[in-house]
């Protein structure tokens, strides 16, 4: 890619009739949003690249320029090999086809001949986990099984690149393991990937070089860690950062680090399970820099819908932290989970005492499974006593 740049004409009000045409005249003009300015990229054969950024600083765009899918205004992009696009899951799919006749369709648009699709198809259902659906119209399915179909097919292309955005947020937990699986199969077998994520572990597990676009331009190509570095100092700034929704987990200045979370038994075991009414503790590491106050530590308890269930805020110089660089070891100790049934995450971040900036933060530091001890049911675990009172002449 040599110095590519893409403009888009965007209208504050596009006219609908020939009435509003003449009505809004100027205020239908176009006014020029440079998503992509001058970017220079090389990515070598066999190499993982990941693209990452805030909303709208040009990733996606970028791969739908390496697709071929739009052309840049200026400048050059040139790809060798056959390109396979996980970017738009089930793009093409007819909503009153039925999902075999589908997967032909989708297989033409991607190139594949008759045969060759015929000679997948088996595989593509059964890694879909479709086999019982794959008969009845596409309009009947669910997202997540619609995803999971269009993530199949374009993932059973023999491509020499793989161009992916944001395609691990198809189905359940479950599913996006088997996803990562094949897409690290595919590299182990030196195939090309560009892939755009928030999650930055997903990106570190994936490609060796990070590319870091902001405001349409390339600020950092190097090493994915210094890349995530520089990306969550970008974000410190936020206590609510719009990507969260798109998968990003981890941000801040990185001036003091959560380096490790766990949760243990009574015994001091690492566990990830317990029984309502057990002991619990959560046992941090955090390493500061020099200059570092003693930062606010937040915690957030959700179950697995989000739903907040608890939250915490604790001054770490109430707990004697003093000023200097180093490690510290925080811990933090429940004698009888007050918790019934479910699965639980825990959210945890430091903060600036002063300003507020986010230091780091993990939006999924911890998941367990808490189960009944006896006959509880629902989230928390009410732990107050009965009593039978005796009925005097006033009540």
């Amino acid at each position: 890619m040599d110095a590519a740049t893409r403009r888009f004409h965007v209208h504050a009000r596009e006219a609908r009739t020939l009435k509003e045409l003449f009505v809004l005249r100027g205020r239908t003009e176009a006014t020029d949003v440079w998503a992509l300015r001058d970017v220079s990229l090389q990515v070598e054969p066999g190499e993982a690249v990941g693209l990452i950024g805030r909303n709208g600083s040009g990733k996606s765009t970028l791969l739908r320029l390496i697709a071929g899918i739009i052309k840049p205004t200026s400048g050059r992009v040139a790809a060798g090999g056959r390109i396979g696009s996980l970017l738009e899951l089930g793009a093409g799919f007819h909503p009153d086809f039925s999902g075999r006749e589908n997967v032909f369709l989708n297989g033409a648009i991607y190139g594949l001949r008759k045969a060759e699709i015929r000679e997948r198809f088996d595989e593509i259902v059964a890694f879909a986990e479709l086999e019982g659906a794959i008969d009845r119209p596409v309009r009947t399915y669910s997202s997540g099984m619609y995803m999971r179909l269009g993530f199949a097919i374009a993932a059973h292309l023999d491509a020499d690149v793989l161009l992916l955005d944001e395609v691990f947020a198809v189905g359940d937990e479950a599913f996006q393991r088997k996803c990562f699986g094949k897409i690290f199969e595919f590299k182990q077998r030196g195939g090309t990937i560009v892939f755009v994520s928030h999650d930055a572990a997903q990106v570190e597990r994936l490609c060796e070089r990070a590319v870091l676009l902001r405001d349409g331009g390339v600020e950092l190509s190097g090493p994915t860690h210094d890349a995530l570095v520089r990306y969550r100092r970008v974000l410190a700034a936020e206590s609510d950062p719009a990507e969260r929704a798109a998968g990003l987990r981890e941000w801040g200045t990185g001036e003091a680090t959560i380096a490790s979370a766990r949760l243990v038994g009574s015994g001091g075991e690492e566990r990830q399970q317990f029984l309502a009414g057990e002991p619990f503790s959560l046992r941090l590491r955090i390493e500061a820099d020099a200059d570092v106050a003693a930062p606010l530590l937040q915690l957030e308890l959700r179950d697995d819908g989000g739903l907040l269930v608890a939250s915490d805020t604790v001054e770490t110089a109430a707990l004697g932290w003093a000023d200097g660089a180093g490690e510290r070891l925080l811990r933090y100790d429940i004698e009888r989970l007050p918790l019934s049934d479910g699965r639980f995450h825990l959210r945890l971040g430091l903060r600036d005492a002063p300003g507020g900036r986010v230091l780091h933060w993990l939006d999924d530091a911890l998941g367990f499974l808490v189960y009944p001890a006896g006959e509880e049911r629902g989230v928390v675990r009410l732990e107050g006593s009965w009593a039978l009172e005796e009925k005097t002449r006033t009540q």
